[in-house]
């Protein structure tokens, strides 16, 4: 059994040395001012859990900034070159945040790479909690229980928590490895795993903030069945009564948010949030190279790859935010429209703004030349932008790059509206704005023509 969990303030500095062996106690690093007067070692009829009491850390009003990497993935050195000057130089010095995450997949099928990785993240002097996802089975596993252990010896245990004066964050292995099985895995937790959780959940206070993090997410895409649902119900039934939860995945390469509900079998007296976490790889590190020759690695759904942030502030709140690598604008919103039309024409052709954190029942509006706002339209559709680079592609009689940008897949937070045709001639300025439920009103701009056209 794979028992390879810790709950840990300065895991960053344990990983590698944290025992792995079936049986040995769980070490806790926490806080002394967290601590809550328990025993050093704490056993139950299944687990073991031995706390390990830490200096307190100095007290802060300030909220709590978290980095969240979702599946940096790189397959080669070259790519782990990319997500060093992607993702983390643009980050060195210029962080608040006092915690990183990865949400799994560090490699892609790359054990040997985990140094490259390891080493450019601690590049950013943040401590640093790491969990596995699916590309980091060894090749050669036998069974779920020797899946991982390249990943624990670069990266110590696959299951762990931390305990901060805002937040209690806990790192779940939820990968069950089913080698030689199609499909190869499957979205779940072991015993081991649900030992530790109803031993340590009961310990924690409830007006503070529970982060769960995880790679596969626990909502799943229609017609997909990517996680055990007695799994799913079991955890759920565990955090029924915490009113201040967040749950983080990865996984897909594409981002969205998702409000666990009793359809979903949750029960809690408020929906659960599942922020579903964009690829710092983006598209696994494809797409045409830049000036600096590091390719545009855009998702599926038309988001930028790059990082979340969340902050965590006190009473349990939080925010998150979405940030495109190298991105010195920090654009919120794609637009997409067309650049010429002719005046008069049927209004068939429109503008689209991909919010890249939107979400179901998100404000959008456009106006053109300044006039009245107006709604934006929801729609299940595309990304254009990326539409076009696929055809671009598709035009071309030569490879454009390593690898070619994914095909388009229908976003979750693109929105649609068409474009007048009235107007006068000439240039027409377009503005939609967006109402981010923690970063407020966001605004982009783009611009059409209209022209007479001979019959």
């Amino acid at each position: 059994m794979r028992t390879m969990f810790a709950v840990t303030l300065g895991f960053w500095m344990l990983a590698g040395s944290l025992s792995a062996r079936a049986g040995d106690c769980t070490p806790v690093v926490v806080e002394s001012g967290n601590a809550q007067s328990r025993s050093t070692v704490v056993r139950t009829a299944t687990s073991c859990i031995r706390y390990i009491p830490q200096p307190a850390a100095p007290a802060r009003d300030a909220p709590m900034d978290v980095l969240v990497f979702g599946d940096p993935q790189p397959k080669s050195a070259v790519d782990a070159d990319y997500f060093l000057r992607d993702i983390i130089q643009p980050l060195r010095g210029r962080t608040q945040a006092t915690l990183g995450l990865s949400l799994g997949d560090i490699v892609d099928d790359a054990p040997a790479l985990y140094p490259m990785v390891k080493a450019a993240t601690a590049e950013l002097g943040v401590p640093w909690m790491y969990l596995p996802g699916n590309h980091d089975i060894d090749a050669n596993a036998a069974s779920d229980a020797d899946s991982l252990q390249s990943f624990h010896h670069a990266f110590g245990p696959d299951t762990h928590a931390r305990e901060t004066a805002l937040a209690t964050l806990i790192a779940l292995d939820d990968v069950i490895a089913m080698p030689g099985q199609k499909p190869a895995y499957m979205g779940g937790f072991r015993e081991d795993q649900f030992a530790f959780l109803e031993a340590y959940l009961p310990t924690l206070r409830k007006d503070r903030l529970l982060v769960l993090a995880m790679h596969i997410p626990l909502f799943e895409k229609e017609g997909k069945d990517s996680f055990r649902d007695a799994d799913r119900r079991r955890l759920f039934d565990l955090l029924r009564d915490f009113p201040h939860l967040l749950v983080l995945s990865a996984h897909n390469h594409t981002q969205q948010h998702v409000f666990h509900d009793a359809g979903d079998g949750w029960n809690g007296a408020q929906p659960l949030h599942e922020y579903n976490v964009g690829a710092a790889s983006g598209a696994y590190w494809s797409g045409i190279k830049d000036r600096e020759g590091i390719p545009d690695a855009a998702m599926a759904d038309g988001t930028p790859n790059g990082y979340a942030v969340l902050t965590v502030q006190a009473g349990g709140t939080y925010a998150l935010a979405w940030h495109n690598a190298r991105d010195a604008a920090d654009t919120q919103i794609g637009l997409h429209a067309p650049k010429v039309l002719r005046r008069g024409a049927y209004p068939a052709w429109g503008v689209y703004a991909n919010v890249y954190m939107g979400m179901d029942g998100s404000r959008v509006e456009y106006r053109v030349d300044g006039g009245e706002w107006a709604p934006m339209r929801k729609v299940l559709q595309p990304d254009p932008g990326l539409l076009a680079e696929n055809m671009r592609d598709n035009a071309a009689e030569n490879l454009r790059g390593f690898d070619r940008s994914p095909e388009a897949e229908p976003s979750r937070h693109l929105w649609r509206a068409a474009l007048p045709t009235t107007l006068a001639l000439g240039e027409h300025q377009v503005e939609v704005r967006s109402f981010d439920r923690w970063c407020g009103e966001l605004r982009a701009t783009t611009t059409y023509r209209l022209e007479n056209a001979a019959p």
